[in-house]
């Protein structure tokens, strides 16, 4: 991944969580964590990976709160960013903390046994 690239992922990331935590009104979104942001090639979409704090259906009320916000998130965020044209957002369900959750149950009762 090329440098430039590396960068406006992690400026992304910093931007958007800071726009979700302070700015983001709604109160559907709940607690969430941003745990990554994928940039194209391009610069055209911006895949932002994100966790929620509580139980699966909250998950996709806080998935479906993002959704709707995203107007406001992506606006916001062209406002500091110093690029030509804005990424589009796509909020995607980080599914990394509950497979590695379901994989140190699996180890911890092997080492029962």
């Amino acid at each position: 991944m090329a440098i430039k690239q590396e960068r406006m992922n992690q400026i992304i990331l910093k931007e958007v969580t800071q726009i979700i935590q302070f700015e983001l009104k709604d109160p559907n979104v709940g607690f969430v964590t941003i745990t990554d942001v994928h940039v194209t090639n391009d610069f055209s979409y911006a895949t932002v990976y994100v966790s929620f704090l509580g139980k699966e259906e909250r998950n996709a009320a806080g998935l479906k709160a993002l959704n709707r916000s995203k107007g406001f998130i992506r606006s916001t965020l062209a406002k500091r960013l110093t690029i030509r044209k804005t990424p589009e957002i796509i909020f995607k369900l980080d599914k990394s903390l509950e497979q590695g959750k379901r994989i140190e149950n699996l180890i911890q009762s092997i080492h029962k046994d």
